[in-house]
C-alpha cells in the first residue's frame, strides 16, 4: 500500500511538467507605456497605433501629464529606484517642451543618449483652395499690398509672438503692419481666411489641418527666420525593457512614421535626416 502511494506521488510531479508542455501557450501582448504632455498627444497617438501595426505583439499605453506633474512623476519613479505596487512602469517620456528633456537629462532621469527628437512645429502660412495666385513663400507677403494677412495677437498667443517675431527676421514687418488682421488665436485666424476677411493667414502646421477641405498651405517659414518647436522623447532610465524602448526610438525615424508625422502638420527634425 504504501510503495502505491509512493509511486503515485512521484508521478504527479512528473505529469504536472508533462501539462505544462503540452499545454497551449496564452500569449501576452508587451506593454509600452509612454508618459507624455497633452499638447503631443496626437501625433504620438499616430505614432502609437502605427508602431503597434508592425509589432502586434506590442500595445503602445499613453499617459499624460502637463510640465511640471509630468517631470515631478518621473522624478518620483526614478528617486523611489524601485516602483511601488500600484504604479505602472514607464517606458519613455515625450514632454511638449524639449527643455523638459534636457533637465530630466541633467537630473539623470532619463538616458541622455537616448534623446529622439521626432517631430516639429512650424509656421506656416495658408490659404484658401481655391487661391490660384497665392504667394509661394513668406517675404513675398511684401511684395502685393492687397494681400490681407489673418495673424494671431502677439500680446496673448505663443502663436502671435512667434509670428511677429518671424516677419521682424524676414525684414517685412512694417511691409506688412497695415495689412494684419488680428486674430484671439488660432481658430480666429482661421475664421477670418474662410469668411474672407483675409485672403490669408499664418498658422502652426498642426492647426491648419483644422480646415484642410477649405485651406491649403502655400509656403512654410524658412528656420533661419524662425525656430520651430522640437518635440523629443527619451528612455527612462528605470525602463524596465530597453530594446523595446530603442525598438519604438529607431520606429520614429523611419519613412512611414515621418510620412505620419507630415500628414498631421508637423515637420522632421534635422536629426531624422542625419539618421537615414
Amino acid at each position: 500500500m504504501r510503495l502505491a502511494m509512493r509511486r503515485q506521488q512521484d508521478v504527479w510531479p512528473l505529469f504536472f511538467l508533462i501539462f505544462l508542455l503540452v499545454s497551449p501557450v496564452v500569449s501576452r501582448a508587451e506593454s509600452l507605456l509612454i508618459l507624455a504632455s497633452p499638447s503631443v498627444q496626437i501625433p504620438l497617438e499616430g505614432l502609437a497605433r502605427a508602431f503597434e501595426a508592425i509589432h502586434p505583439a506590442v500595445s503602445v499605453e499613453l499617459a499624460f501629464e502637463r510640465g511640471f506633474d509630468l517631470r515631478r512623476t518621473i522624478a518620483q519613479v526614478e528617486n523611489r529606484g524601485v516602483l511601488a505596487a500600484e504604479a505602472r512602469p514607464i517606458h519613455l517620456v515625450a514632454p511638449g517642451d524639449d527643455e523638459l528633456v534636457t533637465r530630466l537629462a541633467q537630473k539623470q532621469y532619463v538616458w541622455s543618449e537616448t534623446r529622439t527628437p521626432y517631430a516639429t512645429r512650424q509656421l506656416v502660412l495658408v490659404v484658401p483652395e481655391s487661391l490660384v495666385d497665392a504667394p509661394t513663400s513668406f517675404a513675398s507677403l511684401a511684395l502685393d499690398s492687397r494681400w490681407r494677412i489673418a495673424v494671431a495677437d502677439p500680446l496673448v498667443t505663443e502663436l502671435g509672438l512667434e509670428t511677429a517675431a518671424c516677419l521682424e527676421s524676414l525684414g517685412i514687418a512694417v511691409a506688412v503692419a497695415d495689412r494684419r488682421a488680428v486674430a484671439g488665436d488660432a481658430r480666429g485666424v482661421l475664421d477670418r481666411v474662410l469668411r474672407g476677411d483675409a485672403d490669408m493667414g499664418i498658422l502652426f502646421g498642426p492647426d491648419a489641418l483644422q480646415e484642410q477641405e477649405h485651406i491649403r498651405v502655400a509656403a512654410v517659414a524658412p528656420e533661419a527666420h524662425h525656430h520651430p518647436r522640437i518635440y523629443s522623447m527619451a528612455m527612462v532610465r528605470s525602463c524596465p525593457d530597453r530594446m523595446l524602448c530603442r525598438d519604438f526610438l529607431s520606429f520614429v525615424y523611419t519613412l512611414p512614421a515621418q510620412a505620419l508625422l507630415k500628414q498631421l502638420g508637423y515637420g522632421i527634425p534635422q536629426e531624422a535626416f542625419a539618421r537615414e
